[in-house]
């Protein structure tokens, strides 16, 4: 079946240069006076390169069956000369049936063989690269997912260590109350990690939810000392997809690297904007001048990683610290759910 179909393609191939051949034919000898038949001109283009027709379409097989052979320029050039010498003297005797016994036949008959071996080749080739190109793209699409899963697997048990802290601390203050309250809390944000887990959008309306619960959940642990203010979280901006879980490891960076390392208050803000078909987030804490906590910035190259896996170039995080304040800036595309 599939002989049958690459043949059906030579020939259709071959009659439109029999017609095109014909045509070009029938104009040259009208110019010199002649009055010549089209159609036994057609006659004549396609009993000539009727063997040309099955050697286009087996030609093309070999090169299928052993693709090795177009390799290197050496193989091609070995493939050629074995083409020159299985195919051309029969083609020369096919010719010669039909009372055409020059030297000039035989050099036609050598273009045309020329010309068939480089069209086949080169069809393959194209076709070679093509199917390497989209097997390397695969191949770096299934890297990237395991790469994707590698650093989701990083964040929830980090994120979840964290939230654990808050708990802890409120165990702490013996305070039965507040401690159940915060494991409730913490059992939603645990359904919500484990199911936008598995989700490669979701809506920044989501997202921010699932913020606003955590640091519920914190400032039952750092009571009035932690203020928050969230702007700009209206209309398409809510709307738009990200990735999960990107806002609270900045939340928690922020909590980690300043009210962490001090008893004073502290505050975070959260402003959102879309402008230009991009969205830009801005989340920023007040920094005191005091030890920092030690960290290894997981979280920041986290981020990084997952907005370029999911967005490309068109992406970015840009942190900054001036003024008294840690500023870190996500700057994607607006995406919508279909």
């Amino acid at each position: 079946m599939h002989f049958l179909r690459i043949l059906g393609v030579s020939v259709l191939a071959w009659s439109v240069i029999c017609l095109t051949g014909a045509a070009s034919s029938y104009g040259s000898l009208l110019q010199r006076g002649a009055n010549p038949s089209y159609w036994e001109l057609l006659g004549e283009w396609g009993g000539a390169h009727a063997l040309m027709v099955l050697f286009s379409a087996v030609l093309y097989l070999a090169l299928e069956r052993w693709p090795q052979s177009l390799a290197s320029p050496r193989g091609i050039a070995r493939t050629y000369l074995l083409v020159l010498l299985l195919f051309l003297p029969l083609e020369c005797a096919f010719v010669s049936l039909q009372q055409d016994r020059s030297w000039f036949a035989v050099f036609l008959e050598l273009t045309w063989t020329t010309f068939t071996f480089v069209t086949v080749a080169g069809i393959r080739i194209w076709q070679i690269q093509r199917a390497r190109e989209t097997d390397n793209l695969t191949l770096r699409l299934e890297l990237e997912q395991q790469r994707l899963a590698a650093l989701r697997g990083q964040l929830e048990p980090h994120f979840l260590f964290n939230a654990l802290n808050a708990v802890s601390a409120l165990v702490r203050m013996d305070d039965k109350g507040a401690t159940l309250s915060a494991i409730s809390r913490l059992s939603g944000l645990l359904r919500y990690a484990q199911a936008a887990g598995a989700r490669d959008w979701v809506t920044l309306a989501e997202e921010l939810q699932f913020v606003r619960d955590y640091l519920s959940l914190q400032s039952m642990r750092y009571g009035d000392r932690l203020q928050v203010s969230i702007e700009g979280d209206s209309g398409a901006v809510l709307a738009a997809d990200c990735p999960p879980l990107l806002l609270q490891p900045l939340v928690e960076n922020a909590l980690r690297h300043d009210l962490d390392c001090h008893d004073g208050d502290s505050d975070i803000m959260l402003r959102f904007a879309e402008q230009g078909g991009m969205l830009h987030i801005h989340i920023s804490n007040s920094v005191h001048e005091v030890p920092p906590n030690p960290g290894l910035g997981m979280g920041l190259r986290n981020i990084e990683a997952r907005l370029r896996i999911a967005c490309g170039s068109g992406a970015g995080l840009r942190t900054a610290r001036g003024g008294g304040r840690f500023v870190a800036e996500i700057t994607m595309p607006m995406y919508f759910a279909a």
